[in-house]
C-alpha cells in the first residue's frame, strides 16, 4: 500500500514537470520566471541616424528577454533597438557604422543567437 501511495505522488510530480515542460517550449509561460511584466527599458534616441539593420534573434519567449536584447545592444555607442518579439528580430538603429560582430557580442552578452543580420 506504502508503495502504491509514493508511486502515484511521482506520477503526479512527473506530469507536472512535464506540463511545465510543454508550455515553457509552447511559449506559454515565462522563460526566466520573471511574470508577466518585465520593466521598460528606455528608449535611446540617436541624433544623426546613418542606417538600419534588422538582427534575428533566436532564444527571446517572452517580455523580459525583449528587454534584455534591448538593453544590450543600446549599450553599444552610436546604436539604438527596438525588439519585435512576434517576428524575434531587433530593428537597430546606427548613428555610426556598427559591424555585425559587435551586434552578435551584444546578443550574445544577453543570452540569446543571432540567426541573421541584414
Amino acid at each position: 500500500m506504502e508503495n502504491i501511495i509514493i508511486i502515484l505522488i511521482l506520477a503526479v510530480l512527473l506530469l507536472i514537470g512535464i506540463r511545465a515542460f510543454i508550455r515553457h517550449f509552447r511559449h506559454e509561460s515565462s522563460c526566466c520566471g520573471g511574470g508577466s511584466q518585465a520593466a521598460p527599458v528606455p528608449e535611446k534616441k540617436l541624433d544623426n541616424v546613418i542606417g538600419q539593420k534588422i538582427v534575428r534573434v533566436d532564444g527571446m519567449t517572452c517580455d523580459h528577454c525583449k528587454g534584455w536584447v534591448e538593453k544590450s545592444i543600446n549599450e553599444i555607442d552610436g546604436a539604438s533597438a527596438r525588439v519585435n518579439l512576434k517576428k524575434k528580430e531587433a530593428i537597430v538603429s546606427m548613428a555610426r557604422n556598427i559591424s555585425d560582430d559587435e551586434l552578435i557580442a551584444a546578443v550574445k552578452r544577453a543570452g540569446y543567437r543571432v540567426v541573421e543580420i541584414r
